[in-house]
């Protein structure tokens, strides 16, 4: 006798749940912030089969929602059949093991259900070291004395990859051991990129990160400045990776453009310092782009968002050039061309909203990163605010020395050159980084040695 054995694994039906708290004001309604939670589901592989919410003035201590919200919970579990709960915000190891009991269903949170979507999108050597870092933390203070051991941890969201999958009779020591272990090797990464940036700074390469929140359009803005060829789908922490290319300015300058994991509200501590290696990339920027997506009915909550977020990095100083991007879909007619200087007739009466809306942010600029519209005009403002750094300087290079003449060209607004029987002459504006570099070799003017902003004679 033969029989059919079903190998591809059952989506799971997700119930969310959301509670507003009102001592916790927040620019985000408690429905908005739902529906993201609902997409991050559908991100991680689950079908959102129904969502509640809940005023409180403060959570449950031992259940995180009242006993009223738990018993209506149960009557609909009977109905939509739901094999798990998903938590907007996060619980504590009491709160999610009670209603487990509770519910007799999987429960999660937010940060587990985050971590989760990590762990399948992180790709890199450095990306998984990252998540499975955080994961562990997330999990060890939910080793309790009713599940010693990962073996409690199923397939599915919120439990997969790395914990759980690896080592299921792992205890607590061991998992303690696993994260001394984990964090050794991502100091290993941070030592290795601090060559990579040290190089850069020798070299006076600026560097632009992008930033924004996830899903704005970053990867593709990336892929179309350098063709890095990363991958960008519809669809929430699509690319994890840091990933970095060379760019040519109008200016002629070269630059580095990194781009960088996407933010999220709610972002769970434990990935933030998890990732801390990669977010270094943000502090060492000397500019940033926050790429905006404009469409998104929930865009001035996510700039935000971000805005907070790199207020808590410490990075609120550094100069910032918004990319308001996606303005193709504001276009008011179908037949549209990638032509880099007509998008405006196509946003016909959109144009007007869209200025104001630049209005409310620094150096802002409409693009469309899958069209390339506006991107001549973001290349020009990251130029001019990376201008503020330059110098006037004149040089005299022998032609023995031609990695510096190389260096000149590539990283500075070459203005003038000429080639004498010793060697050539290069003025321009040069990076104050590059200062130090060629100051062996600086022409002085009739009056004396140039100081400060400009050449003389």
């Amino acid at each position: 006798m033969y029989r059919t054995v079903e190998t591809e694994k059952k989506t799971e039906c997700a119930f969310l749940v959301g509670v507003e708290m009102a001592a916790q004001p927040s620019v985000w309604t408690i429905e908005d912030s739902l529906e993201e939670l609902g997409q991050l589901a559908v991100a991680a592989g689950a079908q959102v089969v129904g969502a509640t919410t809940q005023k409180l003035r403060s959570p449950n201590p031992g259940h995180y929602i009242g006993t009223g919200k738990i018993e209506q919970l149960q009557e609909l579990k009977t109905e939509l059949r739901y094999d798990m709960v998903i938590f907007d915000d996060e619980l504590s190891p009491v709160q999610q093991r009670n209603l487990e009991q509770e519910l007799g269903v999987k429960v999660i949170d937010r940060t587990g259900l985050i971590l989760d979507i990590f762990s399948q999108r992180a790709q890199t050597r450095e990306g998984r070291l990252q998540v499975e870092l955080a994961q562990y933390e997330y999990l060890l203070p939910r080793l309790t004395r009713q599940w010693t051991h990962l073996s409690r941890q199923e397939g599915g969201v919120g439990a997969r990859g790395g914990p759980g999958e690896t080592q299921l009779e792992v205890d607590r020591r061991r998992v303690r051991q696993r994260i001394t272990d984990l964090k050794q090797e991502i100091e290993g990464v941070r030592k290795h990129r601090a060559l990579y940036r040290q190089q850069r700074e020798r070299d006076g390469v600026p560097v632009i990160a992008l930033v924004g929140y996830t899903n704005a359009g970053k990867s593709t803005l990336l892929n179309t400045l350098t063709q890095a060829g990363v991958t960008a789908h519809d669809r929430l922490f699509d690319t994890l990776d840091p990933t970095t290319r060379r760019i040519k300015l109008p200016s002629g300058r070269t630059a580095l453009l990194s781009d960088t994991v996407g933010f999220i509200q709610k972002l769970p501590p434990a990935v933030v310092a998890a990732f801390r290696a990669t977010l270094e990339e943000l502090e060492l920027a000397d500019a940033l782009v926050q790429v905006l997506d404009i469409t998104h009915p929930c865009g001035f909550e996510h700039s935000q968002t971000v805005g907070k977020i790199l207020g808590e990095l410490g990075l609120s100083d550094k100069p910032i050039v918004t990319a308001l991007n996606k303005i193709d879909r504001l276009a008011q007619v179908e037949n549209l061309e990638h032509d880099n200087g007509s998008y405006r007739a196509f946003l016909g009466e959109a144009w007007k909203p869209l200025q104001e809306l630049m209005a409310h942010y620094p150096q802002a600029v409409p693009i469309s990163a899958e069209r390339r519209w506006g991107l001549h005009e973001l290349l020009q403002k990251i130029d001019d605010v990376l201008g503020d750094d330059l110098v006037d300087m004149e040089v005299r290079l022998p032609y023995s020395a031609g990695d510096l003449v190389a260096l000149f060209h590539s990283n500075a607004i070459v203005k003038k050159r000429s080639y004498g029987k010793d060697g050539v002459t290069l003025r321009g504006r040069v990076s104050q980084k590059l200062v130090k570099a060629f100051e062996k070799y600086r022409v002085h003017g009739r009056s004396g040695a140039v100081r400060g902003t400009g050449v003389t004679g």
